[in-house]
């Protein structure tokens, strides 16, 4: 008798070894996290190598002997569903992704009842009966027969997932007076343990998906940089998915765990098809970078035409909710616009406020607020508002760019920075102190004229240029060979009128 309950001690700590042992490793990237498995019973090469090692003794699962180690496919379900029920939550989601088998095994509703009984128990006690066996037992005599495999692992990740966006969205509510935006974005991306990836789609319907390798958070932005030694061939993808991931399980006491299932959010989808020259940024010696809107920047190599990073820019405005409350296909949707009244539209636009910023990896060239914006009615070209931001003939109002203007970028193998290249951070507030017109992308300075209804400036001038379905944004420049350094004499914004009567609710 001792000597068979030493042998199933020893299998029961050898199983619980075994389960301990390819855990690590799962749960990163699609195909062996829950938040992108398409189904049940796919079981990764990776994950099942470790009880493959052994096949010789396959043949003797059932016969356990010192020579040939018990396999954990040897163990009972009893004994089985015995070693998880000891393990936590995200454990023991990880183990769901091992094969089929565990994925029953990992959904069974006693296991979990307990764990959600444990972390949503009442807070009031009875010193004679631990509330949390006593929910145990009654629920388990009421609901857990009743209920299919896995209904209260549902329940139990749908309730933290709510509590965490509940919390969130508490901690956004505050709005930053000067900027219109939350004023603790950064704390937000902190406690939700937010990350990113992209997904490269080849033509086949072969999926890549990658981490992020670098990420600075500016003033109302996040850029986010991918780079590596293997990137799958170009000519093979088709289109690239950037999602936010977060852990469906998070625990606000401890940082997020690195490998643990994560919730995808589709925050843009992009073709590839569109790297041309219409889309050409800027260039240097080793690299072409292409403008992907909204806010990706592609770098291909020059030589090989491959791909040499990935940038995305991502601004404040309703960051946090694209990149958590989106599913894996389907981006979040922005809950429907109210109109705000506007009493004074006969007079055209005012009280307007506007805050950019100019930036490349960290390093701020331009950072200024312009408040009481106006313009009147008859300020229209083409369908669109002209807002003047800085205008020709007043040099007090001219501001210069601080250093030397460039994108950096940087690889594995190489780093670089393109000239004339940078990132622009455009935050328009309304009247009301609402964000009108907000985005974060790429933009690069091209020769232009001098302009015909200015004057004349000496040194080369230059210009840029950002447009999209609100509006444009045109700034002009000059470069001053004495000082070497660039100055804005010129910006406008040009809103479009359908956005404005969108906004007000009023025919403009």
């Amino acid at each position: 008798m001792a000597t068979g309950r030493a042998r199933l001690l020893h299998q029961h700590w050898l199983g619980v070894q075994a389960l301990r042992l390819p855990l690590g490793g799962l749960g990163a990237i699609p195909g062996s996290i829950p938040g992108f498995r398409k189904g049940p019973g796919v079981q990764p090469a990776a994950a099942s190598a470790p009880w493959r090692q052994h096949a010789p003794c396959e043949r003797h699962r059932r016969k356990a002997s010192p020579h040939c180690p018990v396999l954990l496919d040897s163990l009972p379900s009893e004994i089985l569903l015995k070693i998880l029920s000891y393990l936590d939550a995200t454990t023991l989601l990880c183990t769901g992704c091992v094969n089929r088998r565990f994925y029953h095994l990992a959904n069974d509703n006693f296991i979990w009842i307990r764990i959600y009984s444990t972390a949503f128990s009442p807070k009031r006690c009875n010193w004679r009966i631990d509330p949390v066996e006593k929910t145990v037992a009654s629920m388990n005599s009421l609901s857990v027969e009743d209920k299919e495999a896995g209904y209260w692992k549902k329940e139990y990740i749908a309730k933290r997932i709510a509590s965490v966006k509940a919390a969130l969205a508490q901690i956004l509510k505050l709005v930053n007076p000067y900027t219109g935006l939350p004023a603790k974005t950064k704390e937000a991306l902190r406690i939700s343990g937010l990350g990113w990836v992209i997904i490269l789609k080849e033509k086949s319907g072969k999926e890549h998906v990658m981490e992020h390798a670098d990420l600075f958070i500016n003033h109302s932005s996040v850029m986010v940089v991918w780079y590596s030694k293997n990137w799958p061939c170009l000519a093979t993808l088709s289109t690239l998915d950037l999602c936010g991931v977060t852990p469906v399980l998070m625990d606000w006491h401890k940082p997020p765990i690195k490998n643990g299932p994560r919730w995808p959010s589709l925050v843009a989808k992009y073709s590839l098809s569109n790297l041309t020259d219409s889309t050409l940024v800027g260039c240097d010696r080793f690299v072409r970078i292409f403008h992907l809107n909204p806010g990706l920047l592609v770098g291909l190599w020059k030589r090989a035409e491959e791909l040499a990073f990935v940038m995305a820019n991502l601004h404040f405005h309703h960051l946090v909710e694209k990149s958590t409350l989106g599913s894996a296909t389907l981006p979040y949707e922005l809950p429907p616009h109210t109109p705000l009244l506007d009493d004074s539209s006969e007079y055209g636009l005012h009280g307007y406020q506007l805050h950019v910023d100019l930036h490349s990896s960290g390093t701020f060239y331009l950072c200024s607020t312009f408040r009481n914006l106006f313009t009147k009615q008859g300020y229209i070209e083409n369908g669109y508002v002209k807002l003047i931001v800085i205008h020709f003939q007043n040099s007090t109002e001219h501001l210069p760019l601080v250093g030397k203007v460039g994108l950096s970028w940087r690889t594995d193998v190489f780093d670089g920075c393109i000239k004339s290249c940078s990132v622009m951070d455009v935050t328009l507030l309304d009247e009301y102190g609402k964000p009108f017109w907000c985005f974060s992308s790429p933009v690069c300075m091209r020769s232009s004229a001098n302009p015909s209804d200015g004057p004349y400036f000496v040194g080369p001038t230059y210009c840029i240029d950002y447009e999209d379905s609100t509006g444009t944004v045109h700034v002009e420049l000059v470069w001053i060979e004495e000082t070497e350094e660039y100055f804005i004499v010129s910006m406008v914004l040009y809103l479009s009128i359908a956005k404005i009567n969108h906004w007000f609710g009023t025919q403009y």
